[in-house]
């Protein structure tokens, strides 16, 4: 049996989900795909986190990809196809629709669905020695349309029709001058810069950080005409909050605002 799992941790208003299978370089087993959206529920719905954080254990890796090995059981066959494909559409879908901040935190090696995980967070940051590749067309394996839509979304149709059809493998720098990541940092620097930034978003105000998520993800679909109410009520939310009230009074005091989300 597979010892990959998906552990959380929490602490001053972050949630971090490690995913944990070192001895594959944090390949995604189907059990580990499940873990993955039940655990972003889970932190999603706990008010005590304002951000969450998606990384690999050790600094080898984020993810390497899907555990080809199990591929034989678990995704062979139609329906056995079908039920994996799911398990990986519900755990990404549930990070791109997280109503909270989403970071992914990307050392190492970071492949197929491990850019999949990643393109599903709002926010990407890179160690300068990460490496990046879409093998699917090494493999032979199709890449679900809803994945694939939030690579575009994010890339454009030409940069991911390169990785998809060359399957190369880039550095960080170049992933981020193609827009798969917002910033390359110094390997050095990596765990305290990143650290920082999580910290700075975990200090602003939740309610205002939620509908501005809002408004941003409608922005990017088209077709979300229902949500523009929906939105507008976040907004007013905003205004009606204690957060509100304490923002102005820190502002006028010259010191950093205590927000409750509330």
């Amino acid at each position: 049996m597979s010892s990959g799992h998906i552990r959380t941790e929490t602490a001053a208003g972050i949630g971090t989900l490690v995913i944990s299978h070192a001895s594959k370089h944090n390949a995604m087993t189907l059990a580990m795909w499940r873990q993955l959206g039940d655990a972003v529920t889970s932190l999603a719905q706990d008010d005590r986190v304002r951000v969450l954080v998606v990384t690999g254990e050790g600094d080898a890796a984020f993810v390497s990809g899907a555990d080809i090995g199990e591929f034989a059981q678990q995704r062979s066959g139609a329906d056995a196809v079908a039920a994996y494909d799911q398990a990986v559409t519900t755990a990404q879908r549930a990070l791109a629709r997280c109503p909270k901040p989403t970071v992914a935190r990307i050392q190492g090696i970071c492949m197929g669905g491990g850019i999949g995980i990643a393109a599903a967070c709002d926010l990407r940051f890179a160690s300068a020695r990460a490496r990046f590749r879409m093998p699917a067309a090494r493999i032979g394996l199709g890449y679900a349309y809803e994945g694939m839509q939030r690579l575009v979304t994010l890339l454009g149709a030409p940069t991911t029709f390169d990785l998809f059809y060359t399957a190369r493998s880039i550095e960080a720098p170049e992933a981020m001058r193609l827009g798969l990541v917002n910033d390359s940092i110094a390997a050095d620097a990596f765990d305290a810069e990143v650290a920082s930034r999580v910290a700075l978003i975990a200090q602003n105000a939740p309610l205002s950080l939620r509908a501005a998520k809002a408004a941003i993800l409608a922005a990017l679909d088209a077709s979300a005409g229902p949500a523009r109410e929906a939105i507008d009520a976040l907004v007013r939310q905003c205004f009606e909050s204690r957060d509100y009230a304490e923002g102005q009074a820190a502002f006028a005091e010259r010191r950093a605002p205590r927000f409750e989300g509330r």
